[in-house]
């Protein structure tokens, strides 16, 4: 028996988490290379796989809307999973709905690092 489509993305992020989760206190550290922007995905098992997004990024904003462009090119080709997960240079960027929200650690506190304005990503504090 397959799994639909629709299904496929929550238990994929469900097994991520797991698999972060399993890691012990302070779960998988994001790698911390400089300049170089990742997806963090669920490998074969629910273990997390950081994918290279770009190399030579200048800095996390960059790194942000390299991943919110890869977001938004995959649902219009008709994905449902909302919301992604990146690394730069040992912090993680969690994009979605809402803007993106970044943390040291994947279970930690998420701090509003870009919010949207429309349909745009601004930097948090910006007038508008």
């Amino acid at each position: 028996m397959s799994m639909s489509p629709r299904r496929a993305g929550p238990v994929a992020a469900l097994a991520l988490a797991a698999g972060l989760a399993a890691c012990g206190g302070g779960g998988v550290q994001a790698p911390s290379d400089a300049g170089v922007c990742y997806h963090l995905a669920a490998a074969q098992g629910g273990s997390p796989r950081f994918n290279v997004l770009a190399r030579g990024v200048p800095d996390m904003e960059h790194c942000a809307a390299r991943l919110e462009a890869m977001r938004i090119h995959f649902l219009s080709l008709g994905g449902s999973n909302q919301a992604i997960t990146g690394a730069y240079q040992g912090n993680y960027l969690f994009l979605g709905d809402d803007g993106v929200f970044t943390s040291q650690t994947y279970g930690g506190p998420r701090y509003p690092f870009l919010v949207r304005n429309g349909d745009q990503l601004v930097p948090v504090g910006s007038a508008p």
